[in-house]
């Protein structure tokens, strides 16, 4: 039996977000925490579907998995600080998966991104820390 690829792998999760059976990657997350160096990757799909999967996803391991969600910001930082720069979009949603892993790690990647010069991610930041508008 062939293996799969990491990349081929990561187009599945993907697709499953997509096609919202994020219980489906819950369970992965859940059995291999090496998923979570992904999350960056992930996140940073053009398709609408995916990147609300994975805030679900989040939101589900927060409360399945606390001791484990952190293993993500690595990824979440590299999404961030990306050279040539991630879409605003895709930055945007990462800064609010760092809010959804609540933690005091992830708490300090949102502040430090407060004066980033992309005026959404700049916003979402102010909205998460309670200074918006």
């Amino acid at each position: 039996m062939a293996e799969v690829s990491d990349a081929e792998l990561k187009k599945v999760i993907g697709d499953f977000l997509d096609m919202g059976h994020v219980e489906n990657i819950t369970a992965m997350f859940r059995q291999e925490p090496r998923y979570y160096d992904w999350t960056g990757e992930i996140l940073n799909d053009p398709r609408f579907q995916v990147r609300l999967g994975v805030s679900v996803l989040f939101e589900e391991l927060r409360l399945l998995q606390p001791e484990k969600i952190d293993l993500a910001i690595p990824s979440l930082l590299a999404l961030l600080h990306a050279v040539p720069p991630a879409p605003s979009y895709a930055r945007g949603e990462a800064v609010s998966v760092l809010a959804i892993i609540g933690s005091d790690a992830a708490m300090v990647a949102i502040r430090a991104m407060a004066a980033d010069s992309d005026s959404l991610v700049a916003e979402v930041v102010k909205d998460i820390l309670g200074e918006g508008a």
